[in-house]
């Protein structure tokens, strides 16, 4: 099983994977609305909106491993849509750490950030840019969504 055949829910209950998005650059970030960091979530959407049309997306993991996320999907996804306006996909709450952590980030978090650190996600906002074929660079969480290092990435690998 490749990154691009892990199963997840969306947040209406089906469930899909990242096989649509093989070819596209992805950015997956574990979101959580009350977090310091959720401003980034007005970033992430300026993404969105200028590479969309490219073969890009952001996709939000809403996880509560750091107590910061609200109680239900249906909450997540209106407070995505009212404070911030996000049209990217937000799907259902996962783990990311711990002994429920979903196969996905089991599979994304054995990249190394710049700083060599894998393994355990370390806060919300982490971020995980999977590259068209399954490579995958990962990013500290007080990196920026627009920060040089991950806007360069993203533009290296979309057709021009």
């Amino acid at each position: 099983m490749t990154l691009y055949d892990i199963p997840f829910l969306t947040m209406d209950g089906s469930e899909t994977t990242l096989a649509a998005h093989r070819d596209d650059v992805v950015l997956v970030v574990n979101v959580a609305s009350r977090c310091g960091l959720a401003p980034q979530y007005a970033t992430l959407e300026e993404l969105q909106k200028t590479y969309a049309d490219r073969g890009f997306t952001v996709i939000g993991f809403p996880s509560n491993q750091f107590f910061q996320e609200l109680s239900t999907d249906e909450k997540v996804a209106e407070f995505c849509s009212m404070t911030y306006g996000v049209t990217f996909p937000v799907v259902s709450r996962v783990k990311v750490n711990g002994r429920h952590t979903h196969p996905l980030y089991a599979e994304l978090k054995k990249a190394a950030d710049s700083e060599g650190h894998t393994g355990r996600v370390r806060w919300n906002f982490e971020k995980f840019l999977v590259l068209p074929g399954g490579d995958v660079q990962r990013f500290a969480p007080s990196t920026t969504p627009d920060d040089p290092a991950i806007v360069g990435a993203i533009e290296a690998h979309l057709p021009r």
